[in-house]
């Protein structure tokens, strides 16, 4: 199942930059791992926010639910889900 998320990261103003940097750097981590077993198949900044839009990849919403819930950013974050599938007139075949 596809799903289209925007996420957008509100980190605490008074959050001490080392915890802040670490939470950054693990975020990293988890989603370029994320992205290399194929659940997180795209990702892109939204130009002047500290915001995303991402494609998942997974079997379920479940999944998914469990799989946002697990970056380390989740706490500080706004999530927008929409499931999606391919468009009729899509000229792709595989949606990459």
């Amino acid at each position: 199942m596809l799903f289209h998320v925007k996420m957008i990261v509100r980190l605490p103003p008074d959050m001490d930059p080392a915890r802040a940097d670490k939470l950054k750097a693990d975020e990293k981590a988890l989603a370029q791992r994320l992205m290399e077993e194929g659940k997180w198949r795209h990702l892109w900044r939204i130009a002047g926010e500290y915001a995303n839009f991402s494609v998942f990849d997974v079997g379920s919403v479940q999944e998914l639910h469990d799989t946002l819930t697990q970056l380390p950013l989740f706490p500080y974050m706004d999530i927008e889900v929409k499931a999606i599938c391919r468009h009729p007139s899509s000229i792709r075949q595989d949606d990459r």
